[in-house]
């Protein structure tokens, strides 16, 4: 069922054949990956079934924490777990990107329930930036079978610890260009209709054996053309990566390491250079506080603990 290809030495895209759509499928769930994220899992949990998310595709990567229990605690029934600490190579050698299998699992086994997938980080958020949830913001993008959506990427806004409060009330500032060629700034994450996925990698999905994705406008580019600066749209739903959150926590993440396996020296470098960059510029960016100032009524402060899960 999945074909292999590699890059180097991992193997980065798996393509496979898509899931029959089930005759009820309908709505948008989420895929995450997760290992010891206790601190924000109920943020960012809570955050996406106010915005109409109704499933939670969670493959635990080894959590010691009590990730799962958080989750579990905040999402009730439309979580769904999968273990998934592993570290899986071909007969070559070739690491399998741990990441990317998750995500073409997923896709496989539950992505024919759902009209629209996605796939997330703890640190990354989707805000609907005009309609009250994330299914009604995509209600006009019916004829795109990929949707990318470029990284808003935030710094640590000054925090040398973590404070008090959540990650959406306490990080408001970030890089100003989501489009800038500046090494490690544009990326971007899909959000998809899974029948169509016939490969997958972290930042780019196939569907129907094409590389063509739609911006959240239903405006249709090439992959090569998703680089330049016409395609960018925030327009509807905004990507948000909370990439360094504290220096603290920034530290912590890059003693845990990538998800594929990488020299400790060349991690460091490439992660400290990156957050030079996000850091350069920043603009103040209120567009999640904004969407739960709509949607609650004013009840920001104390999201994390106060506002109630629906979807």
């Amino acid at each position: 069922m999945f074909g292999f290809l590699q890059r180097g030495q991992s193997i980065t895209r798996i393509a496979f054949d898509p899931p029959k759509p089930a005759p009820d499928r309908a709505g948008l769930a989420l895929v995450l990956i997760v290992r010891n994220e206790a601190r924000h899992a109920a943020e960012w949990a809570r955050f996406h079934a106010l915005a109409g998310v109704s499933r939670f595709y969670v493959y635990d990567n080894g959590c010691t924490d009590g990730t799962i229990e958080v989750l579990r605690a905040a999402l009730g029934e439309a979580l769904v777990v999968m273990p998934w600490n592993q570290k899986l190579r071909d007969g070559r050698g070739h690491e399998i990107h741990n990441q990317v299998l998750a995500y073409a699992h997923a896709t496989r086994n539950f992505g024919g329930r759902h009209r629209w997938l996605s796939y997330l980080d703890v640190d990354e958020f989707l805000v609907p930036k005009q309609a009250d949830s994330l299914p009604q913001a995509l209600a006009h993008l019916g004829g795109c079978r990929c949707i990318s959506l470029p990284w808003h990427m935030f710094g640590r806004a000054g925090h040398m610890q973590p404070p008090a409060g959540g990650v959406l009330e306490n990080y408001t500032r970030r890089n100003p260009d989501p489009m800038s060629n500046t090494r490690g700034l544009r990326n971007f994450k899909m959000i998809v209709d899974p029948c169509h996925v016939t490969a997958i990698k972290v930042h780019a999905i196939e569907t129907d054996g094409q590389t063509d994705t739609c911006n959240d406008r239903g405006e249709s580019f090439s992959l090569t053309a998703r680089e330049t600066r016409a395609f960018y749209s925030a327009d509807h739903i905004q990507l948000n990566h909370y990439y360094t959150r504290s220096d603290a926590e920034l530290r912590a993440k890059i003693a845990r390491g990538p998800n594929l396996t990488t020299p400790d020296a060349d991690h460091l470098r490439r992660v400290l250079r990156k957050v030079e960059n996000i850091e350069a510029g920043e603009v103040e960016d209120r567009a999640a506080l904004d969407y739960l100032a709509r949607v609650t009524g004013g009840r920001t402060a104390g999201f994390p603990a106060g506002t109630p899960v629906t979807g």
